[in-house]
């Protein structure tokens, strides 16, 4: 077992991915002090996404990048950054003197390189589900050798299907799983495209050229 380490904990009913910037609005005391303890202590935390009333023990650890506006009341909007994985190896309902919850946990190292044949299957299927979605402005922006965690949050997965796709172990699994999620959910939009343009048709009055025999 890989050594482990304190790390503060903010469980939130969401997965966040490696690489992601996420806006946060806090308003709990206990947060508050979590914040406060970033920019004084210049420490880490992690989200375990809370799934199925439970806690996950694999989580992404967090930093810090910036208090955007701080409210009399005490509440503030902060800018955060995703970082790498982490497992939880031991829960403490309150980290030691806080307010906030904590864990010992260890690192979980990744597999970043993809299949280049697989990625570019994955970019073609993205490229119709934008379209269909009106998104195009979201393909367009893609980087060329972009990761699964890129695109995650765009592909109609749920809450627990992101989070299994957040504990595979290297690239090629999670473009495997997201290969699969995309052949299965886009022919049903197709259909259901065509299924509206059939329905906008009707009782309109159609002009149509009748064939030349």
């Amino acid at each position: 077992m890989s050594e482990t380490r304190l790390l503060a904990l903010f469980p939130l009913n969401l997965v966040v991915f490696p690489g992601e910037k996420l806006n946060l609005h806090i308003f709990e005391p206990r947060y508050r002090q979590l914040v406060h303890d970033c920019l004084e202590q210049n420490i880490t935390f992690g989200i375990p996404p809370y799934l199925k009333e439970g806690i996950s023990t694999l989580g992404t650890e967090m930093q810090l990048v910036g208090v955007e506006k701080t409210y009399e009341s005490g509440e503030m909007d902060i800018k955060t950054r995703a970082l790498g994985l982490f497992r939880v190896q031991e829960f403490y309902r309150q980290a030691p003197g806080k307010l906030y919850a904590g864990a010992d946990v260890e690192d979980v190292t990744d597999d970043p390189t993809g299949d280049i044949a697989l990625q570019s299957r994955i970019k073609d299927q993205i490229r119709q589900l934008y379209a269909i979605l009106g998104l195009r402005h979201l393909f367009l922006e893609l980087p060329t050798n972009f990761r699964v965690y890129d695109i995650a949050h765009h592909l109609g997965m749920n809450t627990e299907q992101e989070f299994e796709l957040l504990t595979a172990d290297t690239e090629v699994d999670r473009q495997t799983m997201v290969l699969e999620h995309l052949e299965q959910v886009l022919p049903i939009l197709l259909e259901t495209e065509r299924l509206k343009e059939r329905s906008r048709l009707n009782g309109h009055f159609k002009n149509l050229t009748p064939p030349n025999f």
